[in-house]
């Protein structure tokens, strides 16, 4: 290669160091939160002695951990004293009302871990095999789920709840279907703005005792009703105004997405619409970055599912009867909220 065909800037083998490590950083970010490390620094605690006088750790092993969370972005450091970043702060503070650590029991579960470590069977497959899906009935790892992901679904529960409450509030009685509850917090939120509005949530039995819990403490139990089981199998019934289902459909083939959508049209009052809330990735399936990557976490995690685009739910709606499919971001979350409505 002559002079002038050398590239700009020279190969580096930095990214690929830096990816193939990625696990290292996942599971220091873990143990931080295993060691409530950063509760222990919004305390107060700013010194590798006083941080692990805190956390009952060794100096050496915070210093060493602390340093690292500097060098991702977790911390920062002036001198010896670490502090919290405003992300940090907000979502890794135990004390916070949207704490995200007990998500880590979910993201980081040793059945999601051993799927990514099989990936390349996944790829000659076109996905995982049934017998390695958490797809199961009853399957714990939705508790785990349930219980510690709901902070990052708040802003996308506020979302439904405004929708509806604008459309809904001259029905007395409005009645949503909740499909997927998990938590419950899309239902309960659109119930706290719709003050007569009954639920109906649908998920797997072990799953819907946390949703009905959740409801319990929010006063709402008398407008919360279960529908245990799956959503291809559990009669819906109708009359329902809107139905939510929420990240569900990336689990399934097109096919198996439009028969649910398809009852979901069958249990919708006229005008009703259905709020599908998912990854979305732009035509191109390479923007933006996570929902395009989602579609890898499907790829390991399920036999079919896959991260679809707009045109692609679009397609999925307008084949089950739903009409005038729309999209609407929720950012800075990675997450979209798909429209579409049983015409009058």
């Amino acid at each position: 290669m002559s002079a002038q065909q050398q590239p700009a800037t020279p190969p580096s083998p930095v990214q690929i160091f830096n990816t193939v490590q990625g696990h290292q950083r996942a599971f220091a970010l873990k143990a931080a939160v295993d060691l409530d490390l950063f509760t222990a620094i919004a305390k107060g605690s700013r010194t590798p002695v006083e941080i692990a006088k805190a956390c009952n750790a060794a100096e050496r092993g915070v210093r060493i951990l602390s340093d690292s969370l500097v060098v991702m972005g977790f911390l920062t450091k002036d001198g010896t004293r670490y502090s919290l970043t405003a992300d940090t702060a907000f979502f890794l503070d135990s004390r916070s009302p949207a704490y995200l650590g007990l998500a880590f029991k979910f993201l980081m579960h040793p059945t999601q871990l051993a799927h990514f470590e099989h990936l390349g069977a996944a790829v000659r497959n076109g996905g995982s095999s049934e017998e390695d899906t958490t797809l199961a009935p009853n399957d714990p790892i939705w508790i785990e789920f349930a219980k510690g992901m709901a902070p990052m679904m708040m802003p996308a529960a506020q979302a439904m709840a405004g929708i509806l409450a604008a459309e809904l509030s001259s029905r007395p009685a409005a009645k949503i279907l909740d499909i997927a509850a998990s938590h419950g917090l899309f239902g309960i939120t659109v119930a706290q703005r719709l003050p007569k509005a009954h639920i109906y949530a649908l998920d797997w039995a072990n799953v819907l005792e946390v949703a009905k819990e959740n409801a319990g403490k929010q006063g709402l139990a008398d407008r919360y009703h279960l529908l245990p089981g799956s959503a291809f199998d559990v009669d819906y019934g109708t009359g329902f105004d809107a139905i939510l289902i929420t990240n569900l459909l990336h689990h399934f083939d097109p096919l198996e997405n439009e028969k649910m959508l398809k009852k979901a049209y069958n249990a919708l009052n006229p005008g009703g619409q259905v709020i599908i809330l998912e990854f979305v990735p732009n035509d191109d399936r390479v923007s933006p970055p996570v929902p395009a990557m989602f579609s890898l976490t499907m790829l390991g995690n399920t036999p079919k599912g896959d991260a679809y685009t707009l045109a692609e739910y679009a397609t999925m709606c307008r084949n089950a009867g739903l009409e005038s499919p729309r999209l609407i971001p929720l950012d800075p979350t990675p997450e979209s909220l798909v429209v579409a409505r049983k015409a009058f």
